[in-house]
């Protein structure tokens, strides 16, 4: 049996965007909507990862990165973080099987050290079983904001003119995007942000200067693989210029 799910129609590996990013958004209105607890729609969430990224995988997609955790969703309720961390765990346990097998390669962005001493260990142990995988590198972010991000880079870098190894006037975009958490990852070419709302919410700033968006008002437990096909196709009617003509 395949791994991932066949596509309706071929396209042109050339002309697919080679890193999506996503902005999961709207488990918990999906829950409400069925009178059902907040954590029932971040675990249908996770199904719907399981899907997308399969069938990203198969269509010849080579990065997914899903804003999976913010710095900002440490606000909710101590019932709906328990809750998340507990499947956090869980969905670290099984990640490799859950995400594609020997397909898929996983990674993971943002600040651990707030996750408690198993969920790193979860953490480290996934990427190091999965870093041989290379249909599709799907890359989950963790404890991660865009901001966080450029303060921890901006450190990093700051620490090397304090000890001598940069010099101040060498410090050009090559270098803070070198200091990111995506060093060894491409810009995203498209973003996706589920559930209707128009806006990045702190996620991946430096990297999407120059990204497509797209919105829909489909639930993230919703999107398929159609609505991932639509996002796919309105990015392929797109001219990209990057500033110029």
């Amino acid at each position: 049996m395949a791994l991932f799910r066949k596509a309706k129609k071929e396209y042109d590996k050339a002309l697919l965007p080679k890193h999506v990013a996503i902005i999961m958004d709207g488990n918990g209105r999906w829950a409400k909507k069925r009178s059902l607890p907040r954590i029932m729609g971040h675990r249908a969430g996770a199904d719907a990862l399981r899907r997308v990224s399969r069938f990203a995988g198969h269509m010849g997609i080579e990065y997914i990165t899903v804003y999976a955790f913010s710095t900002e969703n440490w606000k909710r309720s101590d019932e709906e973080v328990s809750g998340l961390m507990s499947l956090l765990l869980d969905y670290l346990k099984n990640a490799e099987k859950e995400l594609g097998g020997d397909e898929v390669r996983i990674r993971v962005i943002g600040d651990p050290a707030r996750f408690s001493d198993e969920i790193q260990q979860q953490i480290k142990r996934v990427e190091a079983v999965t870093k041989d995988n290379k249909a599709v590198t799907v890359t989950l972010a963790l404890n991660y904001g865009g901001r966080d991000e450029l303060v921890h880079a901006v450190k990093a870098i700051a620490k090397e003119v304090q000890d001598g190894k940069t010099d101040p006037d060498s410090i050009d975009e090559k270098t803070v995007s070198r200091h990111l958490y995506t060093y060894d990852m491409p810009d995203p070419d498209l973003v996706i942000r589920t559930s209707g709302e128009l806006r990045l919410s702190n996620y991946l700033l430096w990297q999407t200067s120059y990204s497509e968006l797209y919105f829909t008002d489909t639930l993230w437990p919703d999107f398929d693989e159609k609505e991932f096909t639509k996002a796919i196709d309105a990015y392929l009617s797109r001219s990209r210029r990057f500033g110029g003509r």
